[in-house]
């Protein structure tokens, strides 16, 4: 995480971020908490400010005046590199680090690390009533899911809000993406070394009555977001990236993911991820298993 947000500062289009007089010590105060330290920082250099915004912004720390205006763009860039870097990533097969990057995207919209609670893209929810559901006797309210899931009096109770705030989270529920998932592989018996391999995806949004998908529910982004997806193909045992789509879902898609049987033959296990670049909490991960067989011998062909 440390080095990806070092080569996200490090981009060109950071390089005329400016440096204000006095903004050095200001800087400096931001800089001492962070999660991750800067050996030997130059204040004035705007690579390592925009690495300050960027943590400042997963910290939900304020920053104000020009300051604000500087971590907008620096937001706003951030989303498109993110996009850049996901393509760069997967074009040379790093699979964890491709994910990694993902994650990065749903952090810049939603403005909280990936450690940190699901809960707290919710309206009105603070680190310490996240805190309290994940203690919730009974049963631990710690995803988006857990919480739509519960009886709605149990909820009222555990949150403890006014009406008019339990209505914003209800709001922001019914947008979450809940998608359903279901893939198989195209002439799964039939697979050769070699040859290609042909997973077919159906992905199936419940819009929850909506007519349409809307724009992400993200307030501390800076402008209207559409939300993203990829699909993807790996094989964790060698941290291989196999293939990767980039979707775009309202209610219904079928999409083909083809990648290359290896060449010895036998069961290969690989792992299907379906990632979100808005909202943390809602990737989906399957394993599933392909038999090789022998590549087709010539007089076959």
């Amino acid at each position: 995480m440390k080095g990806l947000l070092e080569i996200l500062s490090s981009a060109s289009e950071y390089a005329q971020l400016p440096i204000r007089p006095g903004e050095d010590e200001v800087l400096r105060r931001l800089m001492n908490h962070q999660r991750f330290s800067f050996e030997n920082p130059r204040y004035a250099d705007p690579h390592v400010k925009a690495n300050v915004l960027l943590q400042a912004h997963f910290s939900r720390q304020s920053v104000g005046g020009n300051l604000a205006l500087d971590q907008r763009e620096v937001l706003l860039s951030g989303s498109r590199l993110l996009q850049a870097m996901v393509d760069v990533i997967s074009s040379n097969g790093w699979l964890s680090l491709a994910l990694l990057a993902m994650e990065v995207s749903q952090m810049v919209t939603q403005g909280i690390w990936e450690r940190d609670s699901m809960l707290l893209q919710l309206p009105h929810f603070t680190k310490d009533m996240a805190k309290k559901c994940q203690e919730n006797p009974g049963k631990s309210i710690e995803t988006v899911f857990d919480l739509v899931e519960m009886e709605d009096d149990e909820r009222r109770e555990l949150l403890q809000m006014s009406d008019s705030q339990l209505l914003d989270i209800v709001r922001f529920c019914n947008r979450f993406p809940n998608i359903d998932m279901s893939y198989e592989v195209m002439d799964g018996d039939n697979v050769r070394a070699g040859e290609d391999i042909t997973l077919l995806v159906t992905l199936e949004r419940d819009l929850e009555g909506r007519t349409e998908v809307g724009p992400v529910d993200s307030p501390r982004y800076p402008k209207a977001k559409e939300e993203g997806w990829w699909l993807v193909v790996g094989d964790t045992k060698s941290n291989q990236l196999l293939a990767i789509k980039r979707v775009s879902l309202q209610r219904k898609s079928k999409v083909k993911l083809e990648f290359a049987a290896p060449a010895d033959t036998g069961r290969k296990s690989y792992t299907l991820y379906f990632m979100c670049d808005s909202y943390l909490g809602c990737d989906q991960e399957y394993n599933f298993s392909v038999d090789v067989g022998e590549a087709a011998g010539l007089d076959e062909e």
